[in-house]
């Protein structure tokens, strides 16, 4: 997890634009690439670059974390692990993430892939929330099944829990091959296949583990989601990713959201909408109506005399909670007209025609082109 704000990792103003963002992120990460500095905590700085120019470089993470603050955007890291069951419903795919931190060629054209122990695989888990949680935040219970450090080797993939160098490299983790050609020879350099690059091999396999290292383990994990998340948002739990090789950090676990529509409020960004309906004789003449807000509690609002269809009443205070600055509840009017009326009612409705003088609706738009149709001559 990076140490600090996005911005300083990368040494970028706020409003820095993509252009920007790109140059110092580029030039950061040739700086401190494990291949390049191997000065100790150049590899930790290079995972931070990485994640800040992962969200920063994306324009709906930037929006997020501009919005919701480096704490409250981070805050998914601090939940807890352990054995369990699980008590609520959610969508997982557990494809191989892979690494994000990963770079392509075109950054680093001269320098190969770090030798050594891999990183785990991240894993990517997608949940639904209400609304409700997404405006107020909440604490979720989640199982996730994922490849941990055997048991019984340790993650050494040996019996007995050592190893030996790979007879087939050398223990380089690399294999060279000449190729002759009319152009001369050359040597072709890839990853050894029999210890997949880290240069050792189980002295004995694992009966377990069959010599991985690895087991397949289902944890229950608390994840803490922060007020103000949206749709598309994913939540970082640092570690609780599938297992590296031994002796390497294991992968990280991301959270997507995706927030349930609700059937009685709408979101724009920090402020929530919701509608009442109005009587026509409400509308003209005012009356105070009972809204009940995403929480469910209970609050009266005034819709003042003269008040028109889709008039929009705002009440402080009521949206999205985020950085301890709750947006707004808009409150659109709608005025319900009733398709039949009979008895008293139709009679009234009769006496207000008349006392109106029966005046004809006028059409505006057909005014604006008669008073233009005379000026020009028909």
């Amino acid at each position: 997890m990076a140490a600090g704000d996005y911005y300083d990792i990368l040494g970028v103003s706020r409003n820095a634009d993509d252009t920007e963002i790109k140059k110092a992120y580029r030039g950061l990460a040739r700086k401190y690439h494990p291949d390049v500095n191997k000065d100790p905590g150049a590899e930790d700085k290079f995972k931070e670059i990485n994640e800040a120019y992962s969200v920063l470089s994306d324009p709906q993470k930037r929006a997020q974390y501009d919005r919701m603050g480096h704490e409250a955007f981070t805050n998914a890291s601090k939940g807890s692990y352990g054995g369990g069951g699980y008590g609520g419903g959610f969508n997982a795919d557990f494809s191989g993430f892979g690494d994000i931190f990963d770079f392509a060629g075109d950054i680093f054209g001269g320098f190969g892939r770090q030798r050594g122990p891999r990183r785990g695989d991240d894993l990517l888990m997608r949940i639904e929330v209400t609304l409700r949680d997404a405006v107020f935040g909440a604490d979720r219970d989640i199982e996730v099944m994922h490849a941990e450090s055997c048991s019984t080797c340790d993650g050494t993939g040996s019996e007995t829990k050592k190893t030996k160098n790979c007879p087939k490299c050398g223990g380089t983790g690399q294999v060279r091959q000449a190729t002759q050609t009319p152009f001369g020879n050359f040597i072709r350099q890839s990853t050894c296949d029999l210890c997949h690059g880290k240069g050792k091999v189980a002295e004995r396999p694992c009966s377990r583990c069959k010599g991985t290292g690895h087991e397949k383990v289902r944890r229950k994990v608390s994840v803490h989601i922060p007020p103000g998340v949206d749709t598309g948002m994913r939540l970082r739990l640092e570690g609780y990713g599938e297992a590296g090789d031994h002796g390497a950090p294991n992968g990280d676990l991301y959270i997507e959201i995706h927030v349930k529509p609700d059937p009685r409020f709408q979101r724009d960004g920090d402020t929530l909408l919701t509608k009442i309906q109005v009587t026509p004789a409400q509308a003209v003449l005012g009356t105070t109506v009972e809204v009940i807000t995403i929480d469910n509690r209970h609050l009266e609002v005034k819709v003042p005399p003269g008040t028109q269809g889709g008039r929009k009443l705002r009440i402080a205070g009521e949206g999205v909670r985020k950085r301890g600055r709750p947006g707004d509840l808009l409150v659109e009017v709608e005025v319900i007209i009733p398709k039949h009326v009979s008895g008293e009612l139709k009679a009234l409705y009769e006496k207000i025609l008349e006392l109106e003088g029966k005046k004809k609706p006028s059409n505006l738009g057909n005014e604006k082109k008669g008073f233009f149709e005379s000026i020009l001559g028909g």
